[in-house]
């Protein structure tokens, strides 16, 4: 099982830095960051916030689990306890947060938004939410790897 997060100096590092950010922190901002990681180990500095507070949610565990991550550790952070101030690349995947990260006034070299549907809005059977949490990982995984590789190349 691959670390959900590695320890990078980030304050020492010349690594590419990307944020991810959404509402709570629990679901959509958490599973794009740690696939970054996965994808380009050791290659970015990736991190997750949200604009609120959120807890942990059991589906995340579970879907990123299915493909070797374990974020058992994970603890939602909002955007407020942000130390680092500067990103080479921030992305937002809920409609609350552009402008929560318009206000923090970041320093980044873009900020993109990703139109991302929340699957902990959906109801029905476990299979039929599980399935909408796959759907997320594996959208989430291609866009990230595809908006990535240039900035590691």
């Amino acid at each position: 099982m691959q670390p959900y997060a590695s320890r990078i100096d980030e304050a020492t590092s010349k690594l590419p830095s990307v944020l991810f950010v959404c509402s709570m922190n629990s679901v959509r901002s958490p599973i794009a960051a740690a696939l970054a990681r996965q994808a380009f180990p050791g290659r970015l500095i990736a991190r997750s916030v949200g604009v609120d507070g959120g807890k942990a949610d059991q589906f995340v565990y579970e879907v990123m689990e299915e493909i070797g991550i374990d974020m058992s550790v994970h603890t939602p952070h909002i955007l407020d306890e942000l130390v680092a101030n500067h990103f080479d690349l921030v992305i937002t995947l809920s409609e609350d947060a552009p402008e929560a990260v318009r206000k923090k006034g970041l320093e980044a070299g873009a900020v993109e938004h990703w139109t991302v549907d929340d699957p902990s809005l959906v109801e029905g059977s476990r299979e039929l939410v599980l399935n909408a949490y796959r759907e997320l990982r594996d959208s989430l995984r291609r866009r990230v790897r595809e908006r990535l590789e240039p900035l590691v190349s």
